[in-house]
């Protein structure tokens, strides 16, 4: 392993010589020389010597305006490389043998047939095997584009490096090739200047799925095929589709009046416009390659008896593609398309590559039948006609509201006055009536409208282009009730699956029950037909109740949903809301997976990839193939080695825990009237609403506090103070208390023994070990009024606490004395995000007097490199 480790150091350590180069031809010596100084000053204060500390806060305040944004730029961007080069090691050839996605699959089928799990077992899970990946547009991607094409490019090129037998001028060309794109790096703006479109966010998701998932999915059906075959002689059918992909980019539009039902449409023909432009490259390569006329009689009666029926199939399927992709660009320009045929349903793509498949393997062909035609097979069974499918997602009161509007004027009183029982008896005779409700002469608000026009996007459509339709803020069977019979309204030929959202403390306490109402609605179970969505928030309940009961509340949540749907017969998928961050429900996929309650991934998962996190998971092919296995691995053991369920002693201790974190967590949040004020003084949560990032609104409204602030934000400014607040407060007070009334040893049991509470345990080391103490009492110091510093005195007293109350669970001398590798990681990172926290309270003092534009430049740029250095943002 020490050789591994020095291969990463010398890659840390050649990007950053080229970036000090960068630097130095840009600004000069004298001011890499300076930024060198503060290296070193960080370095030597982390170590806990005051005077360097004390002459590195005088260096910091003495820089000059004009020198601010270079020096933040400097530490951000090493920062970035040194994610590079930690990405890359995962996946560098020299690392194969410990950490590849074939090593994971190849150990995880090892393990189940060392447990006695039959063949039959395996092959029965593998048929069921169903991971989807939802794609948000969530805000807390902080990087370009334009930047992440060039660290892309910077990765490609550290793989290069790797190469044996290369020449001594093809080295020099490699090398010349890094030094070009960091200085790409350093000379382009990190920030783009107006925030992305709905569109623009579309097309991101787009240039994700093709350049990473499209090479990435067959490869990764080649593993498991091949780890699959070796363990236990089972090979993967070719319609084998366990991996697909949905995303939310154009259809979320909860908060966010960007999203329009056009938006919708538009982003629909963009997804169907890229499906027939990848397809159509695959299907050009196989015209050059599949020139054999060896074939069976079905082939050769499906090709008119050409001589060479491959080619002339495949020349008939190109001539599709061009059709559709001809008319999927002629309605984005508004047009009426009036050409020839087009791919409108997949089987129209998949009998003839799947004939000619079955052609090649009977006439002794199978090498090149499982060449990249079966890629393609595989491609087409994930993607479908689509890429991607689209969920929508809209707030619950928004669809009320709507019916509200339509009750009055039809003459039937308020819909939002009506008790539960009169709106399910409503919804419920118009569900199963004939005559149409919507008036043809009724002028709803444009609010309304849009509500109606959405849906109407959805019935123009097949149900092959969607996913699901997502309810935010979802209380109530009436709320799943209505969002169907306004879909029936709008003349929606299939029955969408339906999700509500239970996202606060009480919702998701509530949600069985809500689910439970709907099963016992003759009509509601038989038109959903066995299957039943439910998602599950992470993130506003922890900014409701705190980590601990947002979780305990979430374990019971699916333990309960599971019961209701078991007694309904009916499959329950549930749709977990995570992000990335221990406040948004992150963690370690196999961990986060493996946490969950037993039974709980019995119908697959289906699991958002938020902002960053999807360039960090998917954002290249070998990364994107290696999250795959894990998410393949993790599926695979907890259905056919489940995890423990929680003893009656651990579940009885796991709820006072949570009743007690709640209260501790509110005590601060919600009960002090001056922690609001706090917050906004101590992070930069109020310039974190300036930063270029997503299309959606930081706020829910324009007015209240904390609740009506969205969870990423709320997160991503106090990461950014290091205080870490919402990843930890509450939890830490709630296990003091249990080891002081002697629960100290049940404690270290439940630790050991049980997956739901030893991963929490787990995130609070990770959590404590990138919070600072130091660094957030400077914040203090420099930007919060002192009637205010009481509050954030007596957070980082609770922290210091929480951190020992940790170790005595834990049996550990320091945080993360298991993960050495992390651990030494978030210390590496310290000594470059010091000086960036240090030059952002700084600056924020700065500006929040003078408001210069130049000034607030320099904070982005330090936000995006904090966030780079702690390897999360929202």
């Amino acid at each position: 392993m020490a050789e591994h480790n020095d291969s990463l150091s010398f890659n840390v350590d050649t990007l950053g010589r080229m970036l000090g180069q960068a630097v130095s031809q840009s600004h000069g010596e004298e001011l890499l020389n300076k930024i060198e100084r503060i290296r070193t000053l960080a370095k030597s204060a982390r170590a806990e010597n005051d005077s360097e500390r004390a002459e590195l806060l005088e260096v910091l305040q003495g820089l000059k305006n004009e020198e601010l944004l270079p020096v933040v730029r400097a530490f951000s961007q090493f920062l970035n490389l040194v994610n590079i080069s930690d990405q890359h090691h995962t996946i560098s050839r020299e690392m194969a043998d410990l950490m590849s996605s074939t090593q994971t699959l190849t150990e995880l089928f090892a393990e189940l047939k060392a447990k006695g799990v039959s063949r039959q077992d395996i092959e029965k899970q593998i048929e069921q095997l169903n991971i989807e990946l939802v794609l948000t547009a969530h805000p807390t991607e902080i990087t370009r584009r334009s930047l992440i094409h060039k660290y892309t490019e910077i990765d490609k090129s550290l793989g290069q490096r790797e190469l044996q037998g290369r020449t001594a001028r093809e080295q020099q060309a490699e090398e010349l090739r890094l030094e070009e794109l960091i200085a790409q790096v350093w000379h382009t703006d990190e920030f783009r200047s107006d925030k992305p479109s709905p569109l623009d966010e579309a097309k991101w998701g787009m240039a994700v799925l093709e350049n990473s998932l499209w090479d990435a999915v067959p490869e990764y059906l080649r593993r498991l095929d091949s780890t699959l075959d070796e363990a236990y002689g089972v090979r993967l059918p070719i319609t084998a589709a366990p991996v697909s992909f949905v995303s939310w980019m154009g259809g979320d539009r909860d908060g966010n009046p960007n999203v329009t039902a056009e938006i919708t449409r538009k982003v629909l023909l963009i997804n169907r416009w890229k499906m027939a432009d990848l397809y159509l490259k695959d299907i050009t390569t196989l015209i050059d390659e599949l020139s054999m006329s060896a074939c069976n009689p079905d082939l050769r009666e499906l090709a008119d008896n050409k001589h060479e029926p491959y080619r002339h199939i495949l020349k008939q399927l190109r001539s599709l593609m061009n059709n559709t992709l001809l008319k999927t660009d002629t309605l984005l320009r508004g047009n009426e398309y009036l050409g020839g045929p087009t791919l409108e349903h997949i089987d129209q793509l998949w009998q003839p590559l799947q004939r000619c498949y079955q052609s090649l393997l009977d006439c002794g062909m199978s090498i090149i039948a499982n060449g990249k035609l079966l890629d393609l097979l595989r491609r087409v069974r994930c993607f479908g006609i689509n890429l991607v499918r689209l969920d929508i997602r809209q707030e619950s009161d928004r669809h009320s509201n709507c019916l509200s509007e339509l009750t009055r004027y039809l003459g039937m009183g308020d819909y939002n006055d009506w008790s539960e029982t009169d709106r399910q008896a409503f919804l419920l005779q118009e569900l199963q009536g004939k005559r149409p409700l919507l008036p043809s002469n009724w002028q709803p608000s444009s609010e309304a409208q849009e509500v109606i026009d959405t849906c109407r996007v959805v019935a123009e459509n097949s149900m092959d282009c969607f996913g699901a339709y997502v309810i935010s803020m979802a209380r109530v069977p009436s709320d799943v009730l209505a969002v169907h019979l306004l879909l029936k309204e709008a003349g929606c030929s299939f029955a969408m699956p339906v999700a509500p959202l239970f996202e606060t403390l009480d919702d998701l306490n509530n949600a069985a029950d809500v689910i439970g109402q709907l099963m016992a609605l003759p009509w509601y179970k038989g038109y959903i037909d066995g299957y039943q969505m439910v998602m599950i928030g992470y993130s506003d309940s922890a900014k409701d109740a705190g980590v601990l009961a947002a979780g305990w509340a979430q374990y019971q949540a699916q333990e309960a949903l599971l019961d209701v749907c078991d007694s309904a017969k009916v499959s329950l998928m549930l749709f977990h809301g995570r992000g990335g961050t221990i406040g948004r429900g992150g963690a370690p996929t196999h961990a986060a997976l493996l946490s969950q309650p037993p039974g709980s991934l019995r119908s697959g998962l289906r699991v958002t990839e938020q902002g960053e996190m999807i360039r960090a998971k998917l954002g290249l092919s070998p990364i994107a193939i290696k999250s795959l296995a894990l998410y393949t691995s993790a599926i695979l053991q907890a259905n056919l080695d489940e995890p423990p369920a929680p003893k009656p002693q651990w579940r009885g201790l796991i709820s006072r825990l949570a009743g007690l974190s709640c209260e501790a967590y509110r005590s601060f949040v919600r009960d002090d009237e001056n922690f609001v004020e706090y917050f906004r003084q101590a992070t930069p949560e109020q310039e974190l609403g300036k930063l270029p990032l997503g299309s959606r609104p930081a706020r829910r409204s324009s007015k209240g506090g904390i609740e009506t602030l969205r969870a990423i934000p709320w997160i991503f400014a106090w990461s950014q103070n290091r205080l870490m607040l919402p990843a930890w407060l509450g939890a830490g007070q709630a296990l003091q208390t249990a080891i002081a009334d002697g629960e100290g040893p049940l404690l270290e049991e439940m630790c050991r023994e049980w997956p739901f509470f030893s991963t929490r345990v787990s995130m609070l080391e990770m959590v404590f070990s990138k919070a600072d103490i130091e660094l957030s009492a400077h914040y203090d110091k420099v930007l919060v009024d002192e009637s205010l510093q009481y509050l954030g005195q007596k957070l980082r007293e609770q922290l210091m606490a929480n951190v020992k109350t940790v170790l005595s669970i834990t049996n550990d001398g320091s945080l993360m004395e298991d993960l050495p590798m992390a651990r030494d990681s978030v210390q590496f990172r310290n000594t470059y995000v010091d000086p960036l926290n240090l030059l952002q309270a700084e600056l924020l003092k700065r500006n929040r007097t003078a408001n210069d534009q130049q000034l607030e430049r320099a904070i982005m740029a330090t936000i995006a490199g904090i966030a780079a250095g702690l390897r999360n943002t929202g």
